[in-house]
């Protein structure tokens, strides 16, 4: 069966970022195989993760959005299109 990915782009507020980096710390798991969260520039950070299959992620985004739910008054929006999260998932085509 295909492996499933998703990947998640924040903005974090000024001066908030050691606060989101230690409030990430604490977040549960939720099925995936491995996640990880990498700081792409100063305010900037993209939280990803490996899912066995599509189902298994499916299944995992209630507690993804309750995690997001509990780092809100950490990030800044990105647009009034995307709030706060620029997320997307799809199958993994190429692993090495």
């Amino acid at each position: 069966m295909q492996k499933f990915a998703t990947c998640v782009r924040f903005f974090v507020k000024e001066g908030k970022t050691d606060a989101f980096i230690s409030a990430c710390e604490t977040n549960p798991a939720y099925g995936e195989i491995s996640s990880f969260l990498v700081q792409t520039g100063d305010l900037t950070f993209v939280w990803n993760a490996i899912f066995e299959n599509e189902q298994a992620l499916i299944d995992a985004r209630p507690g993804m959005i309750s995690n997001l739910d509990r780092l809100r008054g950490y990030l800044q929006e990105i647009s009034p299109e995307l709030g706060v999260t620029d997320p997307v998932s799809g199958p993994i085509i190429d692993e090495k």
